[in-house]
């Protein structure tokens, strides 16, 4: 249950009551009565009006602000993902799994010689 004061969204109009969704409002009232189906009082600034809206039609601004934060991590991830062929982490993503860190690669070069060191850097500097 959300707290009397506390800024909310209204995402969704269920009951098609032209609600002005996508403003903020707060929340003034809690309708208790079991015959009813709202279940809050909001108060909206920009509209200057107060409306009885059920939960299902409002979001708290932090809870939409964290949902935002997810999609838009996940769809940079995708995007590193695709741009350094990075097969696994593409699926991890896709599949949702939320452990995104990829393993350390280790080296695979036992050492190399001081004239295939040089020659390395100076194919990188060429490219």
């Amino acid at each position: 249950m959300l707290r009397l004061g506390e800024k909310i969204v209204i995402v969704e109009d269920a009951f098609e009551q032209n609600l002005p969704v996508g403003e903020y409002g707060y929340i003034i009232a809690y309708d208790r009565n079991p015959d009813n189906a709202f279940d809050y009082v909001v108060r909206c600034p920009k509209a200057g009006r107060n409306y009885f809206v059920p939960a299902s039609d409002i979001e708290t601004e932090d809870r939409l602000i964290k949902q935002e934060v997810e999609r838009v991590e996940r769809e940079a991830l995708i995007d590193y993902a695709l741009a350094t062929h990075n097969e696994k982490l593409f699926y991890q993503v896709m599949n949702g799994d939320t452990a995104y860190a990829e393993e350390p690669i280790e080296p695979t070069q036992e050492g190399m010689s001081q004239a295939e060191f040089i020659k390395q850097v100076n194919l990188r500097a060429w490219i």
